[in-house]
């Protein structure tokens, strides 16, 4: 793509009132004109506005146009989303932060409603609250309002106007490399380090690794529709060999990586969660292993902080908190670990999986759950998922990589209490294509399961409770998939007896939705819609040939042995009593308020171990894994995965559905 800069090799000299106002002057020129430095041209197409205001911003202030599209593609992948903010305050194409706003003080195990550690055999933790003093906001969090004292622009332009925000970040990649004692160069080798201080990290390892992948996509070069519908390229620039010494200057910390278990393609530094004891035989906030040798890790569960990244940092770091494996920050992928992957962390709500699983807790701090997670958390997540599955050899695939709103609940009495991160606007299916695992399809026509797979950004449910309880939430692309009782969507929503409360269109209601990646049995078909086994029941789900919600998969599934009329489901995969040797107290196997019927059908993620670690001393002389005769099978049950008994079950391939598309008549109305 032509790089439009206009005055290549500017060195900085006025004043910084000089500079400002002239800054100021040129974002309001780059904003009405189609073009910088040429004659007007027709106005552009209504879907190549965006590109165009790219085009006008890098003439504007100097800055190549695929570095200002790279940086732009790495923070929202070019969608401005309709002007709602990011989980961490960030507005528009560029994502400009205004954090002050949005501001949540306590982080999402605060509210006293699940114990995160999800073990009777232990008096549940009730967390203390910290959270982040508004009055120290950090620069990467305010780069909004810098960005409109450089522009002349108001703030709520800004936020609201793609065009103008994409100035505004051009105004603020200029001013770096204006600190860093840098031309404005035309050549794009040239802004390595200012790339890097645009991140807003304060250290140099962690700038480094944002400018690393900044580079990657101009390399690479991408194109893609927005969220609103315009049509944005960056052409590849696979020769591309940047500058990186410019940042020498910059003054940055320098982070280290001693002590972590991270791929080195990510910026990562050790900050631990403590062992220790803190009074009347209590600690926190993790317990001490030997995994894998002591036990299999089969899991990873994404989180959702709720809190921002100074606050959610002094939470994990006290004792009388929980704990996670690792912490990532939205705004450049920064990646702090925690708890060693030895150790087992108290995080999920569930101690089976706790016991089997690393939990990574991604930055987050709006109180509206409709916020949206940028492209550098998402790729930082993945290369860390992909370095733990490769290492662990966990599956990559949504039974084991595991949202917290996927995990079940221990006993009945937990269910309505689990939590509901990431939430359905968490965009599953471009996070597993950054896993190099795409959700494609894998079976025929007429097979017998379903992966969930709609096009997010053109799937838009609508939720209801982001802001006020009951009023509908911005629409806004989403992973999930709304169930209803029959084929019209004006029958009954499926409920979930387990949360003993009618189905609701609720952000936070997961009674009746599934999530993309997430796979199925197919029970029934009617025209465009399609029926699956759910939480004991037939759920429908609209799935038209020409804009699926769905594909057809292949998968193993389970179904009551022979004789058996249904078979119980469970929280966790515990041994049976006579496993468990003197001394450790035997865990009650309890079955939750469900049951998988005769002829219904569920994918299984495979069979599982009975398992039970005890560890509920400070010493970790103690601690052993209970492991017994009895196995089970997880299934992918409701929105939440369950297990049932090996012995309870038989095991097929589900190659072929049995069920023939049924009515040639107009289905119900859609």
């Amino acid at each position: 793509m032509r790089d439009l800069a206009t005055e290549p090799g500017r060195a900085a000299g006025p004043s910084r009132r000089a500079v400002r106002g002239a800054l100021g002057a040129l974002a309001a020129a780059a904003l009405t004109l189609p073009l910088l430095g040429a004659a007007p041209d027709p106005a552009p197409p209504a879907t190549a506005r965006l590109q165009q205001a790219f085009a006008s911003a890098a003439a504007a202030y100097d800055v190549p146009q695929s570095v200002l599209l790279g940086v732009s593609y790495l923070q929202s992948r070019w969608d401005a989303h309709g002007g709602a903010p990011s989980v961490t305050g960030g507005y528009g194409p560029m994502h400009l932060t205004d954090a002050r706003t949005a501001l949540a003080s306590a982080g999402h195990h605060s509210t006293g409603a699940e114990d995160p550690r999800g073990d009777d055999a232990r008096p549940a933790l009730r967390p203390s609250e910290l959270g982040l003093d508004t009055a120290k906001l950090p620069d990467r969090l305010t780069t909004l309002p810098r960005a409109a004292r450089l522009t002349g622009l108001d703030a709520e332009r800004l936020r609201e106007d793609p065009a103008a925000n994409v100035a505004g970040g051009a105004a603020l990649l200029a001013e770096a490399q204006r600190r860093l004692g840098a031309p404005a160069s035309d050549d794009p080798a040239d802004w390595f380090g200012a790339v890097a201080l645009f991140s807003g990290a304060d250290d140099r390892a962690s700038a480094t690794a944002y400018a690393n992948e900044v580079f990657a996509v101009i390399r690479d070069g991408e194109e893609r529709v927005t969220d609103a519908g315009q049509r944005v390229a960056l052409d590849a620039s696979p020769d591309l060999a940047p500058d990186p010494s410019a940042l020498e200057r910059a003054g940055l910390r320098k982070g280290s990586a001693a002590g972590t278990e991270c791929p080195r393609t990510v910026s990562c530094e050790w900050i631990p969660a403590p062992y220790e004891e803190f009074g009347d035989g209590d600690y926190g906030n993790h317990d001490l292993g030997n995994r894998p040798a002591s036990q299999r890790i089969r899991y990873i569960v994404v989180h959702d902080t709720e809190g921002a990244w100074e606050g959610v940092l002094d939470m994990v770091q006290d004792p009388t908190y929980v704990s996670w494996q690792y912490s990532l920050r939205s705004t450049d992928g920064h990646i702090a670990q925690h708890v060693k992957a030895k150790d087992v962390a108290w995080h999920a709500g569930n101690w089976y999986v706790n016991a089997a699983s690393i939990g990574l807790e991604h930055e987050g701090f709006l109180t509206d759950p409709d916020a949206w997670y940028t492209e550098a958390m998402y790729r930082s997540s993945a290369r860390l998922v992909k370095y733990l599955s490769d290492r662990h050899g966990i599956p990559l695939d949504r039974q084991h990589i595991l949202g917290h709103d996927t995990v079940p609940g221990t006993t009945t009495a937990t269910i309505p209490g689990m939590h509901t991160d990431p939430g359905p606007y968490w965009d599953w299916r471009h996070y597993f294509e950054l896993l190099g695992a795409p959700l494609e399809a894998t079976g025929a026509k007429s097979a017998g399961a379903v992966t969930i797979r709609p096009d997010y950004d053109t799937h838009r449910p609508v939720f209801t409770g982001c802001e006020t309880a009951g009023e509908p939430c911005a629409p806004h692309g989403s992973s999930a998939v709304r169930l209803y009782s029959d084929h019209d969507v004006n029958s009954p929503l499926i409920t979930d007896v387990g949360l003993g409360s009618a189905p609701t269109t609720g952000v936070n209601d997961l009674s009746s939705r599934v999530s993309t990646g997430q796979r199925y049995a197919v029970a029934d078909r009617w025209g465009d819609w399609t029926a699956i086994w759910y939480l004991g029941q037939k759920a429908w789900f609209h799935n038209p040939p020409k804009n699926p919600t769905a594909v057809p998969a292949k998968a193993r599934v389970i179904t009551p042995r022979k004789g058996l009329d249904s078979v119980p489901v469970y929280g966790r995969a515990y041994p049976e009593a006579a496993a468990y040797p003197e001394g450790v107290p035997a865990q009650t196997v309890s079955p939750l308020p469900y049951k998988v019927l005769a002829g219904q059908k569920y994918v299984t993620g495979g069979k599982v171990p009975g398992e039970y670690y005890y560890a509920v001393t400070f010493d970790p002389a103690s601690h052993q894994v209970v492991r017994g005769k009895d196995q089970y099978y997880e299934i992918q049950f409701g929105h939440r995965v369950g297990f049932v008994r090996a012995a309870d079950v038989t095991v097929a391939s589900s190659s072929v559905s049995g069920v023939s598309p049924a009515g040639t008549a107009p289905p119900a109305a859609a």
